[in-house]
């Protein structure tokens, strides 16, 4: 994340255990690896999207979005997809990662991205403020896009 804050960012993975790495911008370096990615994106002003049936009216902050990477390509394929800055519009977090102020991604070779939600929501300092995004097509999780709570103008807080 431009800006981002090394403790903050030290403790988010902290959260998730030994398995996730941060990864850089460059797609180059990032493994072709199946498993599951975890983007970190700062809003700093307010997004409103509309796609199938579903209205979502997204506030700034903190937001940590889990994903797949079980396809051609692994992760290296779809994390580059994500921070690329032009895309074809194609899935909800498109248009986040395009709104985004700054993205962060995270990796988790051989896991699957409900197991990462799962971790943020047992640690108490995320919450989930949209219902169904990214998840429509998960049995397990409510949604996979998650708000750092405690996020102020003055810099994001984890837990207590």
């Amino acid at each position: 994340m431009d800006g981002e804050d090394p403790a903050l960012m030290a403790r988010i993975i902290g959260l998730l255990g030994p398995d996730v790495v941060r990864v850089g911008s460059d797609p180059a370096d990032i493994p072709k690896d199946r498993g599951a990615c975890l983007l970190l994106l700062r809003l700093d002003q307010p997004l409103d999207l509309s796609r199938r049936n579903a209205d979502w009216h997204i506030e700034p902050g903190l937001y940590a979005y889990a994903g797949s990477a079980y396809g051609p390509g692994g992760l290296k394929a779809r994390v580059g997809r994500h921070l690329a800055s032009t895309k074809r519009l194609r899935w909800h977090i498109d248009h986040l990662t395009v709104g985004a102020a700054s993205i962060s991604a995270l990796i988790s070779p051989g896991a699957f991205e409900c197991a990462l939600v799962e971790r943020l929501l047992a640690s108490g300092a995320f919450d989930l403020p949209h219902p169904g995004f990214g998840s429509s097509d998960c049995r397990r999780c409510r949604s996979h896009l998650l708000r750092l709570t405690g996020f102020s103008p003055d810099g994001p807080s984890v837990g207590p």
